[in-house]
């Protein structure tokens, strides 16, 4: 008997929620997913922030095919030279070299640590940040989310979501997103704050440029670390290539991840030599990974960088983002929030917002909403939408708005 690949998701893959979406992909291209049946499927949240080039781009492709008659793993991060990961680290590089009028007292970011992922990316800098402070304390932000592994759960800002895996790492503490007279909770005890520079699974919380600018000041006057988690802001989606540049700041440790793969896996943590050099010594080896800075992985990265300033994306997301506001002027709609391509659109409720989503997805538009935020609609699309498909999208989203 015929078993369908439905049958075999339930039966073996382990499962995350008792309602997944379930939905069948065969194919992906551009701003769209094809099922079996061939019904296309735009994709307004880039599989979560990271087909920020389009599925399957023609140059990533072509990266990678180029990359695959070369070779790929060799031997475990940072012992032989690639030149898919140098190329790469070069590349991220050149992007920070950015004066900023509050700048890290530990000069640009030219050192990269290659990982698979976001999460780990986290893990990696707190790693860094104890190791280089020789202090324990972190602080986060209420509703962040930073990974899922017990290092990036300990600073998540919402205890339902950690308290059944506890106990987590000791000494974190939470600020508010946003909040000044939170900053006084940074001390000469504090290692480090990593913070979003806009919120994300918050529900896309822009703060005011003198916030960040009040937070680097106190991070500089305590010689605590910044780390700024641009997982999901950067590489173009916000409107410039990292959302930090939007605010006169400059972060000592920066983390990626999502959209620099161009769909394939990758993250990385980033500081100056200064910072980055205490991993080589007591212990030797002092963070190490076997696929981190994978060279497909890599060869992909630098193709959707490349096309992402080629192309001029993050300029281009700021009219796009400003088109879906006007068009999704609705009074089911309270309130639409964020920057460039990554926006959040507030309804009365999850259940409203849940038969939104549901009702989209049936008619060839996916959505989705937020993990600390239950009621804002997520768009985030490739940017390389076009204005056409923009408007297709919030035809059906106010078409179902209008039901």
């Amino acid at each position: 008997m015929h078993i369908s690949h439905r049958q075999h998701f339930f039966d073996h893959l382990a499962q995350t929620s008792d309602f997944p979406l379930a939905l069948e992909i065969e194919k992906a291209e551009g701003v769209y997913m094809y099922g079996p049946d061939g019904k296309s499927y735009m994709d307004l949240i880039s599989g979560i922030g990271v087909s920020n080039v389009g599925h399957r781009h023609p140059k990533v492709l072509e990266a990678i095919h180029a990359q695959l008659d070369k070779h790929m793993h060799l031997l475990v991060y940072g012992e032989y030279v690639q030149s898919a990961q140098v190329q790469l680290a070069k590349a991220l590089a050149d992007t920070l070299r950015l004066e900023a009028p509050n700048p890290s007292p530990f000069g640009l970011i030219d050192n990269v640590y290659f990982t698979n992922s976001g999460t780990e990316a986290v893990e990696g800098a707190m790693k860094l940040a104890k190791r280089f402070t020789r202090r324990r304390e972190f602080i986060s932000c209420y509703n962040a989310y930073h990974g899922a592994t017990q290092g990036a759960l300990s600073l998540a800002g919402a205890e339902f979501f950690k308290r059944n895996f506890r106990p987590l790492l000791p000494g974190v503490k939470h600020i508010q997103h946003g909040y000044l007279p939170d900053l006084e909770k940074i001390t000469g005890q504090t290692a480090a704050v990593i913070i979003e520079v806009i919120g994300g699974e918050s529900g896309v919380r822009v703060p005011e440029a003198d916030y960040l600018v009040a937070l680097r000041r106190k991070c500089t006057e305590t010689g605590t670390l910044l780390i700024l988690d641009e997982i999901q802001t950067g590489f173009g989606r916000t409107g410039s290539f990292w959302a930090f540049e939007q605010y006169g700041i400059y972060p000592d440790i920066l983390l990626s991840a999502k959209g620099m793969g161009g769909g394939m896996p990758i993250g990385a943590f980033m500081a100056s030599q200064q910072i980055m050099k205490v991993l080589k010594t007591n212990p030797i080896l002092g963070h190490i990974t076997t696929f981190g800075g994978h060279p497909v992985s890599c060869a992909a990265s630098l193709a959707a960088l490349r096309v992402t300033i080629d192309e001029r994306l993050s300029e281009a997301a700021i009219a796009k983002g400003e088109l879906f506001k006007n068009l999704l002027n609705h009074p089911e709609i309270k309130e639409i929030r964020g920057k460039g391509l990554m926006l959040a659109a507030e309804m009365e409720s999850f259940e409203k917002l849940k038969a939104t989503i549901d009702q989209c997805i049936e008619l060839g538009v996916v959505t989705d909403w937020f993990l600390f935020c239950d009621n804002s609609m997520r768009i985030a699309p490739p940017l390389t939408i076009t204005e056409a498909q923009i408007r297709e999208a919030c035809a059906t989203i106010i078409k179902v708005l209008n039901s």
